[in-house]
């Protein structure tokens, strides 16, 4: 099989997992669906009300990230624009991407590979 490799799930019930302190991000908690090798996963995201990522600087992963706004707001700094539930990101290694800040919180999909 070519490509990442992640846990095999069928459907199941996120409710039934709990919200966890996300290593390293104060301010967001996360329910892990799926988790491969290193930094490969899927996950939700929630990010509190008020958290502003602005001392982490511009971010750039050795990953590919996609995100899926489900609720709340994500105000990108850099680029002075505001998203909100519906919208997407596709991000390839290395792509710069934020500071973040959200006045609501928002929860989110992420995948990572």
């Amino acid at each position: 099989m070519l490509g990442v490799v992640k846990q095999e799930h069928e459907f199941f019930d996120t409710a039934d997992l709990d919200w966890t302190v996300a290593p390293g991000a104060g301010g967001v908690t996360e329910k892990v669906l799926s988790q491969g090798e290193g930094a490969i996963l899927t996950r939700l995201a929630r990010w509190e009300p008020g958290l502003d990522t602005t001392p982490a600087g511009v971010i750039r992963h050795e990953y590919v990230e996609e995100v899926y706004l489900l609720d709340g707001d994500l105000t990108d700094l850099t680029l002075g624009r505001t998203f909100h539930a519906g919208e997407y990101a596709s991000r390839p290694i290395g792509m710069p991407h934020g500071p973040y800040r959200t006045e609501a919180g928002c929860t989110m999909l992420e995948i990572r590979s």
